[in-house]
């Protein structure tokens, strides 16, 4: 029997796509684990195929992983992998913080302010999911508010990969307080126009990430990935 498709045509992919990085960034599908089509189908009300574009889509992003004999599988990180990737990020948003200190119009100054105040009522409701959402959206303003397209794909490309430990790092309260702080500070560095205030704030705030990250996987709780040798 066909499945029941509840979400219009014309938006199809891109919900599917939208709903399913949901899941992997939340940790609904925990890293290493087999992304099972049957139960994704049914749970998103879609058929295969959409999904299996969704998939492939997201395995672009390096949310998912594309294993021989194995399927798709939630991206897994080892611990040098999120030490080299958080390193990586950290420039090009401490890059794209100083550009913008430079090059942000007050329209788009206000519209992070916007952002930001309703990130702070997700925090104070501790809605992790929308507070996530916004933070995103300020990071992403900010990185255009640089004006430099070839930064903003890559910065696009490489956070992807990060979104789901991202997510994970604002687990603990005191981490999450710290990070509402930073966020604080940059409103303020950004209309102080004071680019090597903006810089040396992202970057300080992307190892904070990093640590809160490493940390979980030191507990053990979230899976690492072991290197494999070639």
């Amino acid at each position: 029997m066909a499945e029941v498709i509840s979400i219009p045509r014309q938006v199809l992919h891109q919900e599917v796509v939208t709903r399913l990085r949901q899941r992997l960034v939340e940790g609904q599908i925990a890293p290493g684990a087999k992304l099972n089509e049957r139960e994704l189908s049914a749970a998103l009300q879609v058929s295969r195929t959409p999904l299996r574009e969704a998939i492939k889509m997201l395995a672009a992003e390096g949310l998912v992983e594309l294993l021989p004999n194995r399927g798709a599988v939630a991206a897994q990180f080892s611990a040098q992998d999120v030490i080299d990737t958080f390193e990586l990020i950290a420039g090009l948003e401490a890059m794209s913080g100083e550009l913008a200190a430079q090059r942000i119009t007050e329209t788009e100054l206000a519209e992070v302010r916007a952002l930001h105040y309703e990130m702070l009522a997700a925090y104070t409701r501790r809605d992790l999911s929308t507070y996530y959402r916004l933070n995103a959206q300020i990071h992403a303003c900010v990185n255009t508010a640089a004006r430099n397209p070839v930064l903003t794909q890559t910065y696009r490309n490489v956070n992807a990969r990060l979104q789901a430990l991202r997510f994970r790092s604002n687990f603990d309260d005191r981490k999450w307080a710290r990070a509402v702080q930073d966020h604080e500070e940059l409103i303020t560095h950004l209309t102080a126009r004071d680019g090597p205030a903006v810089r040396a704030l992202l970057v300080r705030h992307l190892e904070h990430k990093r640590d809160a990250v490493l940390e979980l996987m030191q507990r053990g709780e979230l899976p690492t990935a072991a290197k494999e040798s070639a």
